[in-house]
């Protein structure tokens, strides 16, 4: 999602250039490149999908009820799409994903007409994109060991959501930090297991991330709409990136407008707030559950250390830096606020929209937690 708002505020900018009909993304580039760079052959290790999904399965069942005690949130249905998927696996089910989320943009892109340097130049921003995104989504399908998939894209959902598990990454992981792979496959399903509560025992929360996506592809149309109106659209867009310069946290935000940007820390704020929740659930809940767990988790949290100059300036470029920092700054605040408070003041948070931590607020717990005594005694 990070990467479409910023794409979208480059595609923006790149139509000033030439318009045309060409897609904005080569979805099969996208795969190819993808495929290629996931290092599926290196793996090497074949599994039993059948077997594997009952074993993951059977292990979400039992997850489900330590979290519900713990949170006080109850699942209104059964988590029963459990998914084993290899790294293409992965990949096939993100594209299909991704291409719903990047179809507001190839909608403004149809309609945006044509001219006679549409073709070159409508060539090299397909290149340029469906090249990045086949990229990352090649980088994560080797990094990914489990995920929860549930469409923001519809007003509501036709059916629950899919846990995915992403085996060769998980395997991999667990030989190489020599971890017990009960414990952990465990582990990894409690913080899956709980993004499933999150949305499934909050309806709100998918309709509000829906509605913010659609909120900003309209300002980006609208926007658009307005420079073209005008012959001096391009210096505007020039005038626009040197005042973000100095007071943007990230290069996303470079072309954004005000509103844009505001937006972006709001989804910035609620994925802070998902991934630091599951962290702390799965954290919280692991202490108890798995006799292994301090060995574990040290194990686990050397993994990210040693990072090259090359992978830091990738996950810079795509925006991944913005991701990590979502479950440092996440867990910190949900860390933070239940030790000040307890688990029933953070659920809070789950109440309604009004009560989600804007991102200076989960950089800064107790303005939060100040601002929800202020609101229980009005």
């Amino acid at each position: 999602m990070l990467l479409a708002l910023g794409a979208g505020a480059v595609w923006a900018a790149g139509k000033y250039f030439g318009r045309g009909e060409r897609k904005l993304i080569d979805w099969d580039q996208v795969r190819r490149i993808a495929v290629n760079s996931s290092r599926q052959s290196v793996v090497g290790y074949p599994f039993s999908k059948g077997t594997l999904t009952r074993r993951y399965a059977e292990m979400v069942r039992k997850a489900e009820r330590p979290i519900s005690d713990y949170t006080g949130d109850k699942m209104p249905r059964t988590l029963d799409s459990v998914h084993v998927f290899d790294r293409i696996d992965w990949i096939d089910a993100n594209i299909a994903t991704f291409r719903q989320l990047f179809e507001p943009f190839e909608q403004l892109n149809l309609a945006a007409g044509s001219s006679g340097t549409a073709l070159l130049i409508g060539s090299i921003n397909q290149m340029l994109l469906s090249s990045q995104m086949g990229l990352l989504m090649g980088y994560l399908s080797q990094r990914v060991l489990g995920q929860y998939d549930l469409s923001i894209f519809g007003e509501e959902p036709a059916d629950s959501g899919k846990l995915y598990f992403v085996e060769p990454n998980i395997a991999e992981l667990e030989r190489r930090l020599d971890l017990d792979p009960e414990e952990f496959r465990m582990w990894v399903s409690l913080h899956e297991v709980t993004h499933a509560f999150e949305f499934e025992a909050h309806p709100w929360v998918r309709r509000y991330l829906h509605s913010l996506m659609a909120r900003y592809f309209r300002s980006v149309s609208s926007d658009l709409s307005r420079m073209r109106g005008r012959d001096s659209g391009f210096r505007s867009l020039v005038t626009r990136v040197g005042s973000n310069l100095m007071n943007s946290s990230h290069v996303l935000e470079l072309l954004m407008t005000p509103e844009q940007r505001h937006m972006f820390g709001q989804l910035q704020a609620i994925m802070c707030l998902l991934e630091g929740y599951s962290n702390h659930v799965m954290q919280a809940i692991g202490k108890t559950l798995l006799p292994g767990y301090d060995s574990l988790k040290a194990r686990f949290d050397q993994r990210g250390k040693g990072k090259g100059v090359a992978e830091r300036f990738f996950t810079k470029l795509t925006g991944l830096d913005i991701k990590l920092e979502q479950y440092k700054l996440g867990e910190q605040f949900v860390n933070d606020v239940v030790d000040q408070r307890g688990i029933g003041f953070l659920n809070q948070v789950w109440e309604s929209p009004v009560n989600l931590p804007t991102l200076d607020e989960v950089r800064h717990p107790a303005k939060w937690v100040a601002r929800m005594e202020r609101m229980a005694a009005a």
